[in-house]
């Protein structure tokens, strides 16, 4: 089963049995996530059955603390793209509600095989948490699981730089625009995926044409000037330079915008779908006396990213 078809546990299309399931939220799909999703795509292998990962949508803490939900880096889109790179079949999303809240932590692997009856493994991090008030720890999982004849497999925390990978670590660093630090984490760079779409043509009239993408995280990187890589639906990367931020000299913006400039020649359209490798942080975002203070300060961060992506000066 192709995993671009998506799907929850109240419409499982087919599998082939065994399933070996990597269960969480998997926010950012960085190291520690890869690991685990990785055992389970290994163990489906050497048993001839199908690798799938159950994830959730929204984030639990919508639903558990409305008042402050975590600001998540990935929508399911994206998240699942960087799943099928990982040779997942089958793809979960669940939606989390109240009802899978107070699923209590002694019934949930009861629950999970009345849903996926070939269910024979389940995959996940040392902090794994589930149940009501998320009293379920892995041990009470391995004890459950080996109940009702379902291998448990837990997987130690991946520390990079001395410490474990998080999404929270992540998210921290994304603030601040560490771009090298955050690909560390990930295991790959910072990816924005979105279609391209009419915008002011406001960089055409300063000598640099933009795409403008749409693309809009809870979780996103510090307003600023960024080298970047490009990618179209071939895989050829393309440099560029990009703004993500409000514009503040030119408009008075309350929703911020993510624009490249290509360094080179621009093979795509309106309406395509591009993905943005995140390179290296330049500058911040902030506002320009004129056009033509903001056109110098363009010519330098166009500059800047050739040197940070390793291209001769222009």
């Amino acid at each position: 089963m192709p995993p671009e078809a998506l799907a929850n546990l109240a419409a499982v299309p087919f599998y082939r049995a065994p399933l070996h399931l990597a269960v969480g939220m998997f926010d950012g799909v960085h190291q520690g996530h890869q690991a685990v999703i990785r055992l389970a795509v290994a163990a489906a292998r050497a048993a001839g059955g199908s690798a799938g990962v159950l994830t959730f949508w929204p984030h639990p803490s919508v639903v558990l603390r409305p008042a402050s939900p975590t600001r998540v880096m990935q929508d399911p889109s994206a998240k699942a793209e960087v799943l099928r790179r990982l040779g997942v079949d089958l793809i979960l999303t669940e939606p989390f509600s109240a009802g899978i809240a107070d699923v209590e932590a002694e019934d949930f692997v009861t629950w999970l095989r009345a849903r996926l009856p070939g269910l024979a493994g389940l995959y996940v991090g040392e902090n794994f948490r589930f149940g009501r008030a998320r009293l379920g720890e892995v041990a009470l999982l391995a004890q459950t699981g080996r109940a009702a004849g379902i291998a448990v497999v837990v997987s130690p925390p991946v520390q990079v730089d001395g410490a474990p990978v998080s999404s929270t670590r992540i998210r921290a660093l994304l603030v601040a625009g560490e771009m090298g630090a955050v690909a560390g984490l990930l295991g790959r760079p910072y990816e924005s995926c979105g279609p391209v779409v009419p915008g002011k043509r406001l960089g055409r009239t300063l000598g640099f044409p933009t795409l403008n993408l749409v693309w809009s995280p809870p979780a996103a990187p510090r307003f600023g000037a960024y080298a970047v890589r490009v990618r179209g639906a071939s895989g050829q990367a393309r440099p560029g330079v990009a703004n993500y931020g409000l514009r503040p000299t030119v408009e008075r913006a309350t929703e911020p915008r993510l624009e490249v400039h290509l360094l080179g020649e621009c093979p795509w359209t309106e309406g395509e779908m591009l993905t943005v490798e995140w390179e290296r942080f330049l500058r911040p975002e902030r506002a320009f006396p004129d056009v033509a203070a903001l056109r110098g300060q363009i010519l330098q961060d166009c500059a800047a990213a050739r040197s940070a992506l390793g291209l001769p000066p222009a």
